[in-house]
């Protein structure tokens, strides 16, 4: 067994991103659930309603509660005076885990998080402003520049009620410290407050879902991660940190709280490049503890029956929106950012529709990714039966938001010059004849996109892991992502000198090497596009290679995808690098230091004190 697990992010009940799936992989790992006696999500609380059983999602269960008048608890009494203490509303209770067939997780029964939310809108100033003021007494953080900033302010405030918390629920009573991990920026006042006010009793650990600052600058500047993983390389083999190429970064106000991680006792960093970023931040963080805790991704077993059904249902569908039944399916299920660099995709697409017209071959591309929440179903019904959305869109009102509108001028100018290759665009969470419309089959669901796609692709140009890349993998399809992904770096590690034909990873970093610095940091659009025209070309022919052409190559795909994704499934992640790197921070032999600056033992007193 080891510690109590505190989780503090913003997904604590409902999934915006990617840490909503990290936490369900990890909570529901038969490894997790044996080895940590108990776990706790903290996040703010967003629910503003008078339901409050509505607070923890349709899945959990309100232990307390004022503005419910969940009082009648033995915890009521400690948890009314802290709200009295920092004017704070708290909710706390559990919710449920339940293990995912699909992510090939088959642990018995339902795995169970408590969840403390906290409303800090109306905290008392005085005690947030010296918890500012110990903050930068201690650890050099300065809040003045950001308190305008609610994305700041919002999490700054949570983390001394939190710590106050979790120690009224006996969260920290173990034998062993608890450990806190600060999913993101989010998390890391709260692991501040714990560091300052129970320094004995906790570890902290910053997971590095991404560098903020650095997804900033990748996405922003013409030359992408072209010139950026270029420059990273070069930097940090000459002692050269962010600052000193890029400028001040201090006017971006998650850079400040992403920084203070060298405070923390280890920083996890889910992907190659998320260590190297993170040490890119200064030398402070040259002796930083910085453990690879990779994600994990779906390994369910399935038979080629069951793939073909759902590459069926998938060709039906185009069939019924194009006129012709695709030979192939193509996929990408994504976020609409910058990041994503979902106009790679289009360029492969182009090289393949010139191959494809020579051997007269016919494929579908079908880009599942939204800018904005989830459109209500009966607006896509709608838009179906008026103009035959997805197939045609329109802009505003119910359909194309700004940045969905800018990525479809992309793909009509696609499909206005291709004949056998065509992308169907759909701007809509859930893949399902409820969300989507009458023209898609009553059977159809999520994974069917998945299972029955023969090529997934993910060539973003910022990505600190990528589990969308990989969802597909043990299904059989090939996975198409760029070198900068964190499971790029995952993949070499399991498969060493071994190939595969399931994984196709893109280079998009490859340049000559007689550019000199300020040539690459200064790196212009034309020359990021040169080396991708060059990139996709070999992407394409890779393609063409590995496309199944015989019952027998779909099984060795199936066979080989699915071998390769148990060696990187949750199970294997948490029992191989996120269990293991929690054993050494709370270890009694473990020294802890921060990124090289120490950690003193002196506890400021509690407000409550």
């Amino acid at each position: 067994m080891l510690s109590n697990l505190v989780h503090v992010t913003h997904e604590a009940i409902h999934q915006i991103g990617g840490i909503g799936t990290v936490l369900r992989g990890l909570i529901t790992a038969d490894a997790y659930r044996e080895a940590v006696p108990r776990t706790v999500l903290v996040g703010t609380l967003f629910y503003d309603g008078d339901e409050v059983d509505r607070a923890l999602g349709d899945d959990g269960e309100v232990l307390y509660s004022a503005r419910g008048h969940r009082v009648s608890r033995p915890l009521a009494e400690a948890l009314h005076h802290i709200r009295e203490l920092y004017h704070v509303n708290i909710v706390y209770g559990r919710r449920s885990f339940e293990p995912d067939a699909q992510d090939g997780v088959h642990a018995d029964g339902v795995a169970w998080a408590e969840v403390v939310l906290i409303d800090v809108r109306h905290m008392h100033a005085h005690t947030v402003n010296a918890f500012k003021a110990r903050l930068w007494e201690r650890f050099g953080l300065d809040s003045r520049s950001h308190e305008h900033v609610w994305g700041y302010e919002e999490w700054l405030r949570l983390g001394e009620p939190a710590i106050a918390v979790l120690r009224a629920i006996g969260c920290l009573d173990g034998p062993d410290p608890c450990v806190v991990l600060a999913h993101e920026f989010m998390g890391m006042p709260t692991a501040l407050a714990a560091a300052l006010h129970e320094p004995k009793r906790t570890r902290t650990a910053f997971y590095a879902h991404e560098v903020a600052p650095v997804r900033k600058i990748v996405e922003e500047h013409p030359g992408h991660d072209a010139m950026f993983y270029n420059v990273l390389t070069r930097a940090l083999a000459r002692g050269h940190y962010i600052e000193d190429l890029f400028g001040p970064q201090d006017g971006y106000f998650k850079y400040p709280l992403v920084k203070a991680a060298r405070h923390c006792d280890a920083v996890f960093a889910v992907g190659d490049f998320i260590r190297d970023e993170m040490r890119f931040l200064g030398p402070e963080f040259a002796d930083a503890n910085i453990e690879l805790t990779y994600n994990g991704i779906p390994a369910p077993q399935i038979s080629v029956e069951r793939n073909h059904a759902s590459k069926l249902l998938l060709q039906r569908y185009a069939e019924t929106l194009l006129g012709y039944r695709p030979d192939y399916v193509f996929t990408r299920v994504s976020r609409m950012s910058r990041s994503k660099g979902m106009w790679r995709d289009i360029l492969v697409l182009d090289e393949l529709e010139r191959r494809f017209r020579e051997s007269g071959r016919t494929a579908v591309m079908f880009f599942l990714s939204c800018e904005v929440p989830r459109r209500p179903n009966e607006d896509c019904w709608a838009m179906e039966r008026e103009y035959g959305w997805p197939l045609a869109h329109r802009e505003g009102g119910r359909d194309l938001s700004g940045g969905e509108a800018e990525f479809y001028v992309g793909v009509q100018a696609f499909n206005a010059r291709s004949r056998n290759i065509k992308i169907i665009y759909v701007n809509q969470f859930g893949w399902s004849r409820e969300t989507c419309g009458a023209n898609m089959s009553e059977e159809m669901e999520f994974w069917d996109i998945r299972r029955g796609s023969d090529v997934e692709f993910g060539q973003s140009v910022y990505e600190p892991f990528g589990i969308a890349q990989l969802e597909a993998l043990s299904f059989g399809s090939i996975c198409v992502f760029s070198n900068v992904c964190g499971s790029a770096g995952f993949v070499r590690r399991v498969l060493g000198s071994r190939q595969v034909p399931n994984v196709i990873i893109a280079d998009y970093t490859r340049m000559a090497n007689n550019k000199s610095d300020t040539e690459v940091l200064n790196m212009p659009p034309e020359q990021r596009r040169i080396i991708e025209r060059a990139v996709v070309a070999d992407v394409a022919r890779q393609i063409i290679e590995d496309l199944p052409q015989s019952p027998a190559d779909e099984d060795r795909l199936l066979r080989t995808g699915h071998a390769l994704a148990q060696q990187m499934s949750w199970e294997a992640v948490v029992r191989d690098y996120v269990l293991p790197a929690i054993g050494r921070i709370v270890s009694p032999r473990s020294i802890s230091t921060r990124a090289g600056t120490g950690r003193s033992t002196t506890s400021y007193a509690m407000a409550s004190a």
